[in-house]
């Protein structure tokens, strides 16, 4: 099957998720940053197959935020939302409900308000950014060539980068394509993680280059 050649920089987070990058086997990775999704099978040290899309852990925040308008007609701000999403924001149903206390400017009569809002809200306001990663993964996982298949229906899909974070989003994933799907040890980390291990290890640095 064809194969792009990898940067470093492209292989920092899988190295740090821990991903057998350099075994002839495949492995999917999506990345959730803060500005777009990366979706990629590395096998070999190389690209099989990537995929991006721009949305991610900004565009989530934008969509809380307009939903709290639309709905309640409460302008808050982006540190605002970003402590929502992160607090209460999910991808799947929890199994415990949440709720919290929203501070913001009413945008008809201009004074402060508070609002509660629960788990359920946030995961309606997140549900197309949600969808559009999961498509984006479906997209993946039906143009990954069958010699890789196997290995990813055996190994799973890993997340990485800050969005990796939301809840239930590995059980959104695993429900929706029915593999198993894990976060790596320390998402947020994975670039510094996977360049000191390359740093450190002058043969899989040499690797990464000849490949």
């Amino acid at each position: 099957f064809p194969k792009r050649s990898c940067s470093i920089k492209n292989l920092e987070r899988p190295i740090g998720a821990g991903l057998p990058i350099t075994e002839p086997s495949g492995n999917m990775v999506v990345d959730i940053g803060g500005g777009t999704t990366d979706v990629a099978v590395i096998s070999l040290s190389g690209i099989v197959y990537s995929r991006s899309v721009r949305v991610a852990g900004n565009e989530m925040d934008d969509a809380v935020m307009q939903y709290l308008k639309r709905k309640y007609n409460l302008l808050i701000g982006e540190r605002t939302a970003e402590t929502i999403k992160i607090e209460i924001g999910s991808a799947f149903p929890l199994d415990k409900q949440m709720t919290m206390e929203i501070k913001g400017r009413n945008l008809i009569e201009g004074v402060p308000r508070t609002i509660t809002i629960d788990d359920s809200e946030i995961r309606e306001a997140l549900s197309e950014c949600v969808a559009m990663i999961v498509n984006a993964i479906r997209v993946a996982l039906e143009r990954t060539p069958p010699e890789l298949s196997a290995d990813i229906s055996d190994r799973g899909i890993v997340l990485t980068g800050g969005g990796a974070l939301l809840k239930n989003l590995d059980k959104r994933i695993r429900e929706e394509t029915g593999l198993p799907v894990s976060i790596a040890d320390d998402p947020l980390a994975s670039v510094v993680l996977g360049t000191g291990r390359m740093l450190s290890d002058f043969r899989l640095l040499r690797k990464i280059s000849i490949d």
